[in-house]
C-alpha cells in the first residue's frame, strides 16, 4: 500500500473519530474506505477494529473525566458489551457479515424515527421511576448491541445512544457518554480476538489509530461543551447516512 493511500485512510480515521465520539457511526466512514484498499472483508473489518479501539478509549476517557457517564451503570454496560462482542467476533470469523445488513437497516430506520421524535418519546421514557428493571434492561441492550458490534459494527454507537434515551431516559449528551462505555468494551474485546487471529493489518491500523484517537478526543469535548441539540443533530445525520449506505449495499 502506498503512503498516499495510508494518508487518505488516516484522514478518514480523523473524521470518523470526531463523528463517532458524538453520535456513533464512525464505521460508516472507515469500513468502506478500508474495503476500498483491503478487499478481504475479514482483514478490513479486523483492521477497522485495530484502529477504532484507540478512538473509543480516547472518547470514553474524555466523557469519564468530564463526568458525562453514569458510573453506577458502567460496570454492567462494560461487562455485557464485552461478552456480546466476544461472541459476535468469533461468529464473524466464520461467516460473512452480509446477513446482518437487513437487520441493521431496520434498526437504523427505527433509530432515525426515534431521534426525530425524541421530545415526544422522552415524555414517556424519562424519569428513573418509570424505568422498570433497569439493570436487566441495560444488560440486554449492551449484550445484543455488543454482539452486533463484534460481528459487523457500523451504527452501533448511534443505536446505543437511542436505546439509552428511550429505555433509560438519558439526555442525548448523557446517552453519548454512556454509549462510549459499552462501545469501548466491545471494541477492546473484538480487537483482542482479531489480533490473536491475525486479521489486523498493523501497518495500516496503527497510523489510523493515532488519527482516530485525536478526532475522538475533539468530538467528545465538543459534545460535552455544546450539549443536547448539537449531539441530536449529529446522531440524526449519522443515522440517516447509515440507512442510505446500508440500503445501497443491500440493493446493489
Amino acid at each position: 500500500m502506498t503512503h498516499l493511500a495510508i494518508a487518505a485512510l488516516c484522514a478518514t480515521a480523523l473524521v470518523a473519530g470526531f463523528v463517532d465520539a458524538i453520535a456513533g457511526g464512525g464505521g460508516l466512514v472507515t469500513v468502506p474506505a478500508l474495503l476500498g484498499f483491503v478487499p478481504q472483508p475479514h482483514l478490513a473489518l479486523g483492521t477497522n477494529k485495530g484502529q477504532a479501539v484507540f478512538g473509543a478509549i480516547s472518547s470514553a476517557t474524555s466523557f469519564w473525566r468530564g463526568k458525562g457517564v453514569d458510573r453506577a451503570r458502567a460496570p454492567i454496560a462494560f461487562g455485557c458489551a464485552a461478552a456480546g462482542a466476544a461472541c459476535g467476533a468469533l461468529v464473524q470469523l466464520r461467516v460473512r457479515p452480509e446477513p446482518l445488513k437487513p437487520v441493521a437497516l431496520g434498526l437504523l430506520v427505527t433509530a432515525a424515527v426515534v431521534v426525530a421524535l425524541r421530545p415526544l418519546l422522552l415524555k414517556k421514557a424519562r424519569g428513573p421511576h418509570e424505568v422498570t428493571a433497569p439493570r436487566a434492561r441495560l444488560a440486554a441492550i449492551t449484550l445484543a448491541l455488543g454482539f452486533y458490534d463484534g460481528f459487523f459494527g457500523p451504527g452501533v454507537g448511534s443505536l446505543l445512544i437511542v436505546a439509552f434515551v428511550v429505555f433509560h431516559g438519558d439526555t442525548m449528551t448523557r446517552a453519548a457518554g454512556n454509549a462510549k462505555i459499552a462501545n469501548v468494551a466491545s471494541n477492546l474485546t473484538s480487537f483482542a480476538i482479531f489480533a490473536v487471529k491475525g486479521t489486523i493489518l498493523w501497518h495500516i491500523a496503527l497510523p489510523m489509530a493515532v488519527c482516530n484517537a485525536l478526532g475522538s478526543a475533539a468530538g467528545a469535548r465538543a459534545a460535552m461543551k455544546r450539549g443536547d441539540a448539537f449531539v441530536r443533530f449529529f446522531v440524526l445525520a449519522v443515522v440517516v447516512a447509515l440507512v442510505i449506505k446500508l440500503g445501497w449495499d443491500i440493493l446493489r
